[in-house]
C-alpha cells in the first residue's frame, strides 16, 4: 500500500452514553467495540489510512492512558480483520516539544506508524521569526521523517504553492487537503489526497473520488463528468462536517450505525441539536 497518497479517515473516538438523563455521567467511558468494528469498515473501501485522536476523536477529552489504550484496541481490531500492516496516525499535537516527543513514542509502542504534530500555537502572537522558521514548509519537506503535511484552508493558491514547490521532492513529501469539498481542485494542483472528515462517513464516495482522478491517464469527457458530479455530492455532503465532531459522530451513527449520536463527552454537546437535524428528516 502507498503510504504518500490517497484518503486517510479521521476516526471519531466513541463513547458509552449515560444510561439514563438521570445518571450523570461526565467522563463516559469509551465503546472499544464500536470502535474495533468501525475500523476495518473504513480499511474495506480502499481508504489509506486512519488518523486517530485529532480533533474529531476528542483528543482533549482523553487521558494519555486512554490515548494509548485506543491505539493499540485500533491495531489489534486492524490484525484480526486482515489489515495488518493499515497506517494508524496518531494525533501527537501539544505546546510542547518534550511531551510531543513522549506522544510520539507512547503512540509507536502503541501500534502507530506516524505521528500528527502541530506548530505550536499557544502563544502565535509572541512567536519570534527564528522561533517558526523551523516550520516551514519547505524545511519540514527535507527532513527524512517527515513525509507529508496537510492544510484544513480552503485557500487553494496556498496548497498550490507548496504541492507544486521546486525545491521540494514531492516524492517524499507529499501535500494533503483537509477538506474533502476542494478534493478535486487541490488533486488538480498537485495534492495527494485528504484527511477528511466525510470520509468517516462515506469513505467510498471519498475514495472513489480520489480514483477517478489519479488512476485515469487521460480523463475523457465521461470520466471528468463521473469526478464533478461526485465532487458535487461530496461538497453537498460536507455541510454536516461544519458542525465538526458531533456532525461527523451523529452521521456515523445514524448512516453507518456506529457509536451513538449522543456519545460525546461534556462539554461537547451532545447531537446536533433542535434544529440542526432536519438533514436528517
Amino acid at each position: 500500500m502507498d503510504t504518500g497518497t490517497g484518503i486517510y479517515v479521521p476516526e471519531p473516538t466513541f463513547f458509552i452514553p449515560p444510561a439514563s438523563k438521570e445518571h450523570n455521567l461526565l467522563t463516559p467511558p469509551s465503546d472499544s467495540d464500536a470502535q474495533a468494528n468501525y475500523a476495518p469498515h473504513l480499511a474495506r473501501p480502499g481508504t489509506t489510512g486512519l488518523a486517530l485522536l485529532g480533533s474529531a476523536g476528542e483528543v482533549v477529552h482523553l487521558a494519555r492512558t486512554e490515548r494509548v489504550a485506543q491505539i493499540k484496541h485500533m491495531r489489534a481490531a486492524l490484525t484480526a480483520g486482515g489489515y495488518e500492516d493499515y497506517p494508524l496516525i496518531a494525533g501527537t499535537a501539544t505546546n510542547g516539544i518534550e511531551e510531543t516527543m513522549e506522544l510520539l513514542n507512547e503512540s509507536a509502542a502503541a501500534g502507530a506508524g506516524w505521528g500528527l504534530v502541530l506548530a505550536p500555537g499557544y502563544f502565535a502572537a509572541a512567536k519570534s521569526e527564528e522561533g517558526i522558521i523551523a516550520c516551514t514548509f519547505r524545511t519540514l519537506a527535507a527532513h527524512p521523517n517527515i513525509p507529508g503535511g496537510k492544510l484544513s484552508h480552503g485557500d487553494i493558491s496556498i496548497h498550490t504553492q507548496i504541492a507544486l514547490d521546486p525545491e521540494t521532492d514531492h516524492s517524499k513529501f507529499h501535500l494533503f487537503t483537509g477538506l474533502g469539498q476542494q478534493l478535486f481542485p487541490a488533486l488538480q494542483v498537485g495534492c495527494s489526497g485528504a484527511t477528511d472528515g466525510l470520509a468517516a462517513i462515506l469513505p467510498k464516495t471519498v475514495v472513489r473520488s480520489h480514483n477517478l482522478v489519479t488512476r485515469t491517464e487521460a480523463m475523457d469527457q465521461e470520466t471528468l463528468d463521473r469526478v464533478r458530479e461526485l465532487q458535487y455530492r461530496v461538497s453537498h455532503a460536507e455541510e454536516l462536517i461544519k458542525f465538526g465532531t458531533v456532525g461527523v459522530k451523529v452521521a456515523v451513527a445514524r448512516v453507518l450505525s456506529f457509536g451513538e449520536p449522543d456519545g460525546g463527552r461534556l462539554p461537547l454537546a451532545r447531537g446536533m441539536g433542535s434544529g440542526r437535524g432536519g438533514v436528517w428528516k
